[in-house]
């Protein structure tokens, strides 16, 4: 049979592929350097031995934090650690020390937070919770050489193996083709690897590039990667919203349900509610309002519906969408991101290709150093400054956020040019510069409440780059409560200058009231069991570990925080609820805070709803259900006026008339639903 360029090409992949499965990583040292945005961060350095035994050295510094991890495994033939060993630090620089060891059939392993053993009848790989990345590279190798490509993995789950196709790039030494693998049952969608026709790891790509582990050799087809990787993420969501989207056929009408009002705080019983393409046409009692003709009737069976949620404190990447709308959120903002992928992650939304909310963009800048955000917007001077604004105005961005290495005397600079082009301005404090004067030079909004709490220990705690912004609240947040004179005299500061607020205090419960050695944070408790298992073994930043001496300190910093918002909140200062954490479930965490912190539910829902649409200028369209607005809606299935743990009740979602099931984005993406959820009638 003579074979024709046409039919060799077609088989390229098939031939790359089995050449890739016959082989593990080859021996030797591999060199790979980690890339925060693009810009060196850290480097990963592994040894391969020919007897299937590693040595790696792991380590990439992120604004004062970040990981630095020495470890050691052995393979067996088949590509499975039989021994793990792992030492060093994690993210938020506290040690950390892993062991796993199978012998005889039996597994057993042992790390800060976790313990176990068990009898393995089939193979199954260990992943470690501080995994080193080219883990994820000896995973994709063992799925490569594994029956379906399946592999059980320990403590629990189970990992699948797809190809994601082939790429050609010119590396240092000459063109290489590398082939794209994605990894199903790390996450809540699949993770990728890149490996090159050796079976060797060339790249790992996290978050749309937000992190990159990569070769040398093909670190400037970095850009081509990611665009290939996105390309194949963007496929699986398509599929996904094709599959998940229900649009009406003509126009949708809503009835017999307890209809929130955020203006008056109202909750009317008997209401209809009327939708035409994206928008709502009418709202009216049950009785007064007919079907039309060609209308789709949803019976909200007497449930609560309200207006669509906000998630203020976003950075966008993955399953956040889908997860955002199965959690009742329509509208959000997205504080630091990159400026490619992501606005076209945003399209998506918008287009429905791809599930998820309305969001707005805040335009990431910060100064060069050592400690600099992950963006490629560093600037140091104030024509860098100008330039960097323009650019965001000109692509559609509503607000500027600034970061911690930023020059202090660029504030003003950033702030008149940002409100010269209508956008707001707001940010992490500059280090070197208190709250106070951060605002005084311009700033209309500060994210995260531990800003307003340092802002009373300046000029003590000036450097705020490192981890003393978190271990000084940490310490001294109870030293000041709200009835002490400072403290009022900055609340009033706050009020007089219309300053919102977004606290953040989901997170804040996390790092400050956690548990060091739990990896589950206090307000996903009730949902963390749901969620994948190898999800769930992250779920938390890491509670902050006292020092000795300072635990009844650290003790009272959380309660001394919900005291400061419920102030804050009693004097008129503008909150808006955001997360910067667990996309969807961590928003209903936020929202719990503050009710337990005193805030009256009717108003916390307000918070949620008209008061973000209303700070960013988009109350013509959202934060009410109401005629002419988009139907952005949410159906409870309880009563977050009555209590607000209700708000995780979410049955069905509204985004533009089309309806969600969360039940179903939830399996989708490996999510056991809530109990007794179901999308309406």
């Amino acid at each position: 049979m003579r074979m024709t360029a046409p039919l060799l090409l077609s088989l390229v992949p098939l031939l790359l592929s089995l050449a890739v499965s016959d082989a593990l990583a080859a021996p030797g040292k591999h060199e790979h350097t980690v890339l925060m945005q693009g810009k060196p961060a850290g480097k990963q350095s592994v040894d391969n031995a020919a007897d299937g035994s590693a040595t790696a050295e792991y380590q990439f510094s992120d604004r004062g934090r970040g990981d630095h991890i020495n470890g050691r495994w052995t393979l067996d033939a088949a590509g499975i650690p039989t021994r793990y060993d792992a030492e060093g630090n994690n993210y938020l620089k506290v040690p950390v020390k892993e062991h796993f060891s199978l012998q005889g059939g039996k597994a057993s392993w042992k790390n800060d937070s976790e313990q176990g053993e068990k009898t393995l009848s089939t193979p199954a790989f260990f992943l470690p919770l501080n995994a080193i990345p080219e883990i994820q590279g000896v995973l994709a190798r063992a799925l490569l050489k594994a029956p379906d490509r399946k592999l059980a993995l320990l403590p629990a789950g189970e990992a699948r193996l797809e190809e994601g196709g082939t790429l050609e790039v010119a590396g240092k030494n000459g063109p290489r083709t590398l082939s794209l693998y994605r990894i199903s049952g790390l996450d809540y969608t699949p993770g990728s690897v890149w490996l090159d026709a050796n079976g060797d790891t060339a790249a790992v790509i996290f978050a749309s590039g937000w992190v990159s582990v990569i070769a040398p050799e093909y670190q400037d087809a970095l850009p081509k990667l990611i665009e290939f990787q996105e390309r194949a993420g963007a496929q699986w969501a398509l599929r996904m919203a094709r599959e998940l989207t229900h649009a009406p056929k003509g126009s949708l009408l809503i009835r017999n349900a307890r209809l929130f009002d955020p203006r008056d705080l109202t909750v009317t019983a008997n209401t209809s509610v009327l939708i035409e393409n994206e928008r709502i046409v009418r709202v009216a009692p049950d009785a007064s309002l007919k079907a039309p003709a060609n209308a789709e009737v949803f019976d909200a069976g007497d449930r609560f519906l309200m207006p669509g949620l906000w998630d203020v404190h976003k950075h966008y990447s993955d399953s956040d969408g889908a997860m955002d709308i199965a959690n009742g959120i329509t509208s959000s903002r997205d504080v630091a991101n990159n400026t490619d992928a992501f606005l076209e992650k945003i399209k998506r939304f918008d287009a429905g290709t791809e599930i998820g909310p309305r969001v707005l963009a805040a335009g990431f800048i910060d100064g060069p150093g050592p400690y600099a955000g992950p963006t490629k917007m560093l600037v140091a001077t104030p024509e860098e400054a100008i330039k960097a604004v323009d650019w965001y105005a000109d692509h559609g961005y509503m607000q500027i956020k600034s970061y911690s290495s930023l020059k202090p005397e660029l504030v003003p600079v950033i702030a008149d040019r940002a409100h010269a082009r209508g956008l707001r301005y707001s940010g992490h404090v500059p280090a070197f510069m208190s709250a106070k004067q951060f605002i005084e030079a311009g700033a209309d909004e500060l994210q995260h409440l531990l800003f307003v709490e340092l802002n009373f220990m300046y000029p003590r705690v000036q450097d705020t780059h490192t981890m003393a912004r978190l271990t000084e609240v940490a310490a001294h947040a109870a030293e000041f409560p709200p009835e002490k004179p400072e403290v009022r005299e900055f609340i009033a500061f706050l009020k007089r200058h219309h300053t919102v607020l977004d606290p953040t205090m989901g997170i804040g419960e996390d790092l400050f009231a956690g548990n060091p050695q739990d990896k589950t944070p206090p307000g996903l408790k009730t949902v963390a069991s749901r969620l994948p298992p190898q999800a769930q073994r992250n779920l938390s930043w890491g509670a902050l570990k006292a020092p000795k001496g300072e635990e009844d300190a650290y003790a009272k910093s959380f309660p001394a925080m919900m005291r400061l918002l419920k102030a804050l909140y009693d004097a008129g200062v503008t909150i808006m609820p955001g997360t910067d954490a667990l996309a969807g479930y961590m928003l209903h965490s936020e929202l719990s805070i503050y009710a337990r912190a005193g805030i009256p539910n009717a108003e916390v829902l307000r918070l949620a709803t008209l008061t973000p649409s209303q700070v960013l200028g988009v109350d013509k369209d959202r934060g009410v259900i109401a005629p002419g607005k988009y139907a952005d809606l949410v159906l409870i299935d309880g009563d977050p006026i009555k209590d607000m743990e209700d708000i995780r009740k979410v049955d069905a979602v509204f985004k533009g008339g089309k309806r969600f099931d969360p039940a179903q984005i939830e399996k989708a993406l490996g999510i056991v639903p809530r109990k007794g959820a179901g999308g309406g009638k």
